[in-house]
Formats: structure tokens, C-alpha cells, sequence
């Protein structure tokens, strides 16, 4: 009993010492080694310069070979690493990586990625790649199943500096040319495996290759840094690699980690490398692409923001694709009032019949061809763009190709995808929602922009050079042209830093009205109140601007100048005829003679009755405390009083709980006399206010009249509501 006790005591102690002896190797490695990460680079592309960003984010020692070489086989880069590792090769405590810098983030500092290293207690550690592609598993054969083992595909290794020189010593530049097969042939002899102390880092405790294990990697957010966990194992990679089958994968995953962004300190790389324009004494030259490829609402207020951006207009040169007939006279009216303003404006009308990627490469062209265009700034027309600053702050970020997030209000859809499915379209990505609702803020490598997006003059000219970008192949034209930056490896990013605007819907729009966006009330609900609204009529509910003329008569502004034109345009484009005799309640009831077009002659009873839900109930909820309407109204009506045919209306009362009455035009300008005299009060409102109602209590106590109308044309839109 005894004897087995001390035993036991033994064991313990035996165990102990050898934690420590483990630990104090590793403690004093980690002061005496040191780490060098040596890898291949011809060019500073995007993801180069990423690769170098996240090691400079970790202070790693980065020596970077080939730079300006035209390296193009395995066996120049095996010559190159050799030449290296021989220089390298009597440092015994110096610990090597070799590694790709194409598609390569770091995930965490030095002192882990060696700590792990040891841990793993060999000289050489290989990552491993669980898919390796079809054309390179038929080249290995059966070597690629590694007796039931992942297939190795080695993205990287890391090891001692001699032991790693001896694997490049047996590696000839003439015959292995193909990395993966000679790792794995390596790793596969059993006397080169125990030579050179060689294992694989088959847990991912250093390496994480995404290429078929996408569904083992997680994001997961610490309070100051996001790292990738892979769930299989439950390790935290220190290198993340991401081939081309997962380069938009690892782009996805380069936008929170080393520490770009995170949840509480939001984005640590957007301010980076940015320009200053209140620092430059003349603005870039952009070449301004606008193109209308189907029938878009809103189209004349589109072009107006032109007008508006905050930008030197002699800077700006215009291009416009039209292709549709209805719009040719919205672009001429614009080119006449302001062709001038600009330092260019070229319009490409519906008659050239250009398809819309031929225009589309035809405007990018413009400033590709033209040295002094410094950037390309393309915006579709269904784009509004509210913050006038959007093209200065645009350019101030400094990238390649750069889009502002604009999305449709209360939807999904946006101008950017965060993923790319197999058929190279839409895929749910991490954070999509959060970056388009703006809970998560910053600048974003993403797979896909459209609709609006800046491009440098320089990228076009160096990298974006083939003028057919937007039609090079069968998919839409904007899909086609992210899916060749892509393969450029150029980086896209969409910003939410500030708020830009939104989509509209162009579905649904039809041409067959006078005035076609009164009908975008349900479509395009913010752009209507924009167009049609009165602009004070949020003040009704903030600083109390609503007037009470006479007792229970209120008087508040409702309708914008342009409502009210569109709607007497509309109704006169109907044709107002002779006076309709109308029936204010079924069965027959109150006949007044009216010239007047109802909404329901127009087909636009549905959308004035939302009309009246939206704007005119919360009114009226305000003014008549304690009621509550159900915003229905059977008889809705444009009114028209003339001198020739009918000037005023009898006093009576109307069929309505309460009723509201708009004036359309302006009296002293459009017509003089009108108004209205209610009886009971001996109160009489004239001079009434063009896009102003008047809201009125309607059965029993507020009967009324219309004065005369002495000259001119008088318009009002009634409702009679809650009858």
C-alpha cells in the first residue's frame, strides 16, 4: 500500500519536472530563436500589399524574393528559395516559414505562431490542404489518399533553418515543379520523414487552408480582434490561406481579421492611406458615366443631383447612355439648362442602339483613353444619391475601385454582394444585413458592386486595360466586369462609413400616365414624399405650424409645387369634359354640379387613399384629439372653377366625418377670388395657399361655400373622408 503510494508520487513528480523542463525550453526559445517569413513576390498587387499590412499589423520579418523577376514556374521559385535558405542555413535558432503571399492574411503575432510551433515539438511542420483540385489529384494518383489522410497539398511550411534548407537541397528546379507532389512524396518516404523530423500541421494549429473547409471556419469576435476558429478542431490558425477557388472567402474574412474591424472599436483600417482634397490645390479630373437603361422614376430630380454634387463642375466630364424614348426629353431639357456648367457632356441616345455593355464600355473607354481622367465615377439611374459629398468622399478613400452602399429602403438588396455562389451570383455572406443597416461600419473587400462605384483612371490604364470588360462574356454586363476584376486580382470595396442614398425599384414602372411617378407611392415611398411632399410638413408635428382661420378649420401644408402641378396636369390630360353630376352617397343623395376628374377616372384611388392613410390621418389624429379615423374616403376629386363654366359652389355641407381641401395653384397668380365662407362661424379664409389643406369637420356643423372665381382657373383636390 505504501509502495504503491510513493509510486504514484513518483510518477507525479516525474511528470512535473517534465512540464517544466517543456515550458523553460519553450520560454527561453522564445527569447533566443528567432522567426523569419520568406516569401515570393513579382508584383505589389492588392493582395501583396494585404499580405505585407497583416504582417506589419504583427511586426513579423517578412523577406520578400523575386520582386520584378518574371518568375512564372515552380522552378524558378524553388531556384529562388534555394539561393535563400543556402544563405540561411548555419542559423540554428532562426525559425523559417516559407510561405505564398498571394491570398495569405496573418491571423496572430510571432510569439503564438511559435509557441505553437514548439508545441508541435518537430523541426519541419507542413500545412496541409483538405481538396486538392481535380487536374492536381490525377497528377498525384494514389500518392494523393495518404493511407486514408487528408490529401496534402502544402500551401506552407515552417521549420528550423537547416532542416528547412536540406528539403530545398533535394528539391531539383529542373523536375519539381509541382509543389504539392513533392511535399507529399516527401512526407510519404518514412526515412526522409524521421531525417528530417517532418509533420503535418493536420489540426490547423498554424495553417488554415479554406478551400474545402469552408464549413469548418467560423469567425469569432474577442474584444478587441476577431480571429477564424475552426470548429472541427477548435484550434485558431495563426496564417489563413485562401487558394482560387476560396479567394472570395478569405477577401470576406480579410475585412475583420488581423484587426481591421470589430465589434467594439469598429473599423481600424478605413482611414488608412487616405486622402486629404481641402490639401490639394486642384481636384482630379473624373469622367462622369450616367446610364438609363430601362424606364426609371424620378428621372429629372436624378439628373438634378448632378447639379448638386460637391464638386468642381469643370472637373467633371459627362457621359450618357439613354436608352429609352420616354426619357429623351428629360436628358435634352437637362443637357440644355446645364451642358455648359460641365467641362464635357456627351449623350448617347436610344437611336444608336448600343446594347447596354457596349455603353457601358464606351463610357469606361472615355476616361481610359484620356491621361488627364483620373478617376471613372459610374452611376446607373436608379440610383439616389442624397449626400452631395458622396464623389469627394469617395475619391478620399484612396482605393482602386470603391463603391458607396446604396440599398433599397426596407429591403435586403443592395449595390454589393458579400458572397459568390457556385453559379457566380448572390450568396449570403457573413454580416451582410449588419453592413447594409449599418450596424457594422467600415470599408469592405467585396466579390461584386453595381449601380454606382468609382474607379481610378491609373487602374483602367495599368490593369483594367481590355475595352470589351462589360462584354466578354454571356453574363449581365456589371456581373461580367466584377467577375474579370476578380480574376485581375484587384480588390473591390463598397463603404458604409457614411450614409449615401438608396435604390429605387424600377419594377412595376409604367409609361402610359401623364405623370408617372404620382404612382410610386407603394414603389418608391421616400422618393415620393421627396418629390411630392411639402417640405414643412414634418413641422406640423415638431413646432405646432398648423393654423386654426376658423373654429375647427385647419390649415397645414400638405402637398409639394410639383404635386400639385403633376396633379392638375394629369387631370387635364384627362380631359375634364362637361360638369359631372355626382352622387355623394349610394342610393342617391346632394347632387352638385362639378367640373371635376375623380381619382377613381384616373386610377389613382388606390394610391390616393394611401395618400391619405400616410399623410393626412396622422394630421387629423393631431388636430381632432380623441378621434380616430379610418382613413377612407369613397369620393375623391380634382374640382376646376372657371369664369366660362363654373366659378363657385352652393353653401352646403358635405357626406364626411371630415373633409380636406388642397389648393393646387395660387390665387393672385393663377386665378383671383375663390376661398371658402363657412356660415355658422361668418368666417371666410381667402388668398388660401398653394399645396396648403384645409381640414374640416363635414356633416352637420361646418356647412360651407365656395367664393366666386372672378378670373382665371382655380384647381382644388377634395376628399370626403370617413363618410
Amino acid at each position: 500500500m505504501v509502495m504503491d503510494y510513493l509510486r504514484i508520487v513518483f510518477i507525479c513528480i516525474c511528470s512535473m519536472i517534465q512540464f517544466v523542463c517543456f515550458d523553460h525550453r519553450n520560454a527561453g526559445a522564445l527569447l533566443t530563436d528567432k522567426l523569419l517569413i520568406v516569401t515570393i513576390a513579382t508584383q505589389e498587387t492588392d493582395s501583396f500589399l494585404r499580405f505585407m499590412q497583416s504582417a506589419g499589423y504583427f511586426s513579423y520579418t517578412v523577406k520578400v524574393i523575386g520582386m520584378g523577376e518574371n518568375v512564372t514556374s515552380g522552378g524558378q521559385r524553388t531556384q529562388l528559395l534555394r539561393d535563400v535558405m543556402g544563405t540561411l542555413s548555419s542559423e540554428d535558432n532562426l525559425v523559417v516559414m516559407v510561405m505564398g503571399s498571394l491570398d495569405v492574411i496573418f491571423a496572430a503575432d510571432p510569439g503564438e505562431l511559435l509557441k505553437k510551433f514548439y508545441q508541435i515539438n518537430h523541426k519541419v511542420v507542413l500545412a496541409v490542404q483538405k481538396l486538392i483540385q481535380p487536374e492536381e489529384r490525377m497528377a498525384q494518383g494514389p500518392l494523393s489518399e495518404l493511407n486514408g489522410k487528408r490529401p496534402l497539398g502544402s500551401v506552407g511550411l515552417i521549420g528550423y533553418a537547416p532542416y528547412i534548407n536540406k528539403i530545398f537541397e533535394q528539391r531539383n528546379p529542373l523536375e519539381d515543379d509541382d509543389d504539392h507532389l513533392f511535399y507529399t512524396r516527401l512526407y510519404l518516404d518514412p526515412l526522409q520523414r524521421e531525417l528530417l523530423n517532418v509533420t503535418l500541421d493536420d489540426r490547423c494549429e498554424i495553417f488554415q487552408t479554406l478551400n474545402g473547409a469552408l464549413g469548418e471556419v467560423r469567425l469569432k469576435f474577442e474584444p478587441k480582434k476577431a480571429r477564424v476558429r475552426n470548429a472541427a478542431y477548435d484550434t485558431l490558425p495563426v496564417v489563413i490561406h485562401g487558394d482560387r477557388n476560396a479567394r472570395v472567402n478569405l477577401n470576406s474574412l480579410g475585412n475583420y481579421i488581423p484587426n481591421t474591424l470589430g465589434h467594439e472599436h469598429g473599423c481600424g483600417t478605413c482611414n488608412q492611406d487616405m486622402w486629404d482634397l481641402s490639401q490639394i490645390r486642384e481636384y482630379p479630373r473624373v469622367t462622369l458615366g450616367v446610364f438609363i437603361e430601362q424606364p426609371t422614376p424620378f428621372l429629372p430630380e436624378f439628373l438634378e443631383r448632378l447639379l448638386v454634387l460637391d464638386y468642381p463642375k469643370d472637373c467633371l466630364s459627362v457621359f450618357i447612355h439613354n436608352k429609352e424614348v420616354y426619357h429623351k426629353k428629360h436628358v435634352r431639357r437637362f443637357r440644355e439648362e446645364n451642358g455648359t456648367i460641365f467641362k464635357n457632356f456627351k449623350v448617347v441616345g436610344p437611336e444608336e442602339g448600343l446594347s447596354e455593355g457596349e455603353a457601358r464600355n464606351m463610357g469606361m473607354d472615355l476616361c481610359r483613353r484620356d491621361v488627364e481622367c483620373d478617376f471613372y465615377f459610374s452611376m446607373d439611374s436608379d440610383v439616389t444619391l442624397t449626400n452631395g459629398a458622396a464623389l469627394r468622399l469617395l475619391i478620399e478613400q484612396n482605393r482602386k475601385i470603391i463603391a458607396p452602399l446604396v440599398s433599397r429602403r426596407g429591403k435586403m438588396s443592395s449595390n454589393f454582394w458579400g458572397a459568390l455562389g457556385p453559379d457566380g451570383y448572390f450568396a449570403r455572406s457573413e454580416g451582410y444585413l449588419d453592413i447594409v443597416r449599418a450596424r457594422r461600419v467600415g470599408v469592405w473587400n467585396v466579390p461584386y458592386v453595381g449601380h454606382v462605384y468609382l474607379i481610378k483612371g491609373t487602374t483602367l490604364r495599368e490593369q483594367l486595360r481590355q475595352r470589351d470588360a462589360f462584354t466578354l462574356s454571356k453574363l449581365e454586363p456589371d456581373v461580367a466586369l466584377c467577375r474579370n476584376i476578380r480574376e485581375l486580382g484587384i480588390f473591390m470595396y463598397i463603404t458604409n462609413c457614411h450614409e449615401f442614398g438608396r435604390l429605387i425599384s424600377t419594377a412595376n414602372y409604367k409609361t402610359t400616365h401623364y405623370n408617372n411617378d404620382l404612382w410610386q407611392i407603394f414603389e418608391n415611398p421616400e422618393d415620393w414624399k421627396e418629390k411630392y411632399i411639402h417640405p414643412d410638413y414634418s413641422r406640423i408635428f415638431t413646432q405646432s405650424i398648423v393654423e386654426e382661420p376658423c373654429q375647427d378649420v385647419f390649415w397645414f401644408p400638405i402637398f409639394s409645387d410639383k404635386a400639385c402641378d403633376e396633379l392638375i396636369g394629369e387631370m387635364e390630360n384627362y380631359g375634364s369634359g362637361a360638369p359631372n353630376w355626382d352622387t355623394q352617397l349610394e342610393g342617391g343623395y346632394e347632387f352638385f354640379p362639378r367640373d371635376d376628374v375623380h381619382m377613381a377616372q384616373i386610377k389613382y384611388e388606390k394610391e390616393w387613399l394611401h395618400f391619405i392613410r400616410e399623410y393626412i390621418s396622422p394630421v387629423a389624429t393631431k388636430v381632432f384629439f380623441g378621434y380616430n379615423t379610418k382613413s377612407y374616403a369613397r369620393t375623391n376629386f380634382v374640382a376646376k372653377y372657371t369664369t366660362d363654366r363654373l366659378d363657385t359652389l352652393k353653401p352646403r355641407h358635405d357626406i364626411s366625418t371630415f373633409t380636406i381641401n388642397i389648393a393646387l395653384n395660387k390665387e393672385g397668380t393663377d386665378f383671383q377670388g375663390g376661398g371658402c365662407k363657412f356660415h355658422r362661424y361668418n368666417c371666410t379664409i381667402e388668398s388660401l395657399r398653394k399645396g396648403w389643406s384645409l381640414m374640416h369637420p363635414g356633416t352637420l356643423t361646418h356647412q360651407h361655400e365656395g367664393l366666386p372665381t372672378t378670373s382665371g382657373t382655380r384647381y382644388i383636390a377634395v376628399s370626403f373622408i370617413d363618410p
